[in-house]
């Protein structure tokens, strides 16, 4: 008869490393434990005090240690991991690929908010053509949702852009980066989540001509905002993880816009928006 490996409650682990985290000044250092204890098991989701685990094998125990020293030298959760949720979606990231924050998530709700009105305004059309059309919105192509076309400047890791579309059945865009890294990991994401079919990623500077890519219902970005004096005064897990040529915004910060905002109404579609 084998003897199976004794289990006992994971808070066991957890504790150790919470009291580690935290006394280096980390906030979260209750969840990031959870975190790195599930990549030490080779799991993928965070570990439970109440769980019962098996005793960490010798391997385990040096990936653990590993992890940790990562995390106690500043690099986020995320990028140990390799991703980051945003908008309910997971985003793998990478070195070349700005690591997506909660609030940029507005930035959808506004041009969903936009497309909301699109919408809107076909069904009054539908309404507009008799009760037929309206109780069967399959008969008239004017009340389906619009296929809307999206530009994504500055794509990185495609969550923009891919977020709105994963909202969007009937839309389609096209992402650009200065970065061939990063369009790769957009790409990869989008397939992913299944919008490979419905999202272009192509390698154009805000310099090029934009016109090159066509005309668009919806255009989006966060391009770098950050005055280049200030970068050294970033937190270490921002300056030192996120890629410089996504943060830098130049002397005032304003560098990227001002060279975007005069150019976007030769792109933008009359009725649209960016």
């Amino acid at each position: 008869m084998t003897d199976r490996p004794l289990k006992y409650e994971a808070r066991k682990n957890l504790q150790p490393l919470e009291q580690a985290l935290a006394a280096a000044g980390i906030a979260s250092a209750k969840s990031d434990a959870r975190c790195l204890l599930g990549l030490a098991l080779g799991r993928d989701m965070p570990v439970l005090p109440h769980e019962d685990i098996a005793p960490l094998t010798e391997a385990g125990e040096a990936r653990l240690a590993a992890l940790m020293t990562r995390r106690l030298a500043g690099e986020p959760i995320s990028r140990i991991r390799g991703w980051r949720e945003f908008w309910s979606l997971r985003f793998s990231l990478s070195a070349a690929t700005l690591d997506p924050r909660p609030d940029s998530e507005t930035v959808i709700e506004a041009a969903l908010g936009w497309a909301g009105t699109i919408v809107r305004d076909d069904h009054q059309i539908g309404r507009q053509i008799g009760r037929e059309g309206v109780r069967d919105g399959e008969r008239d192509g004017r009340l389906r949702p619009p296929a809307l076309r999206c530009l994504d400047l500055g794509t990185g890791s495609g969550c923009l852009l891919l977020a709105l579309l994963s909202e969007m059945p009937n839309a389609t865009g096209i992402g650009i980066d200065i970065n061939p890294d990063a369009l790769v990991t957009a790409v990869e994401n989008a397939t992913s989540l299944g919008l490979a079919d419905r999202a272009e990623f192509i390698c154009h500077s805000f310099a090029d001509d934009l016109g090159l890519l066509g005309m668009f219902d919806v255009i989006l970005s966060n391009p770098p905002y950050i005055p280049t004096r200030d970068i050294d005064d970033l937190a270490v897990d921002v300056k030192s993880f996120d890629p410089a040529l996504a943060l830098d915004g130049g002397g005032d910060g304003m560098a990227c816009w001002q060279g975007l905002l005069p150019r976007l109404a030769a792109v933008l579609k009359p009725h649209g928006a960016a």
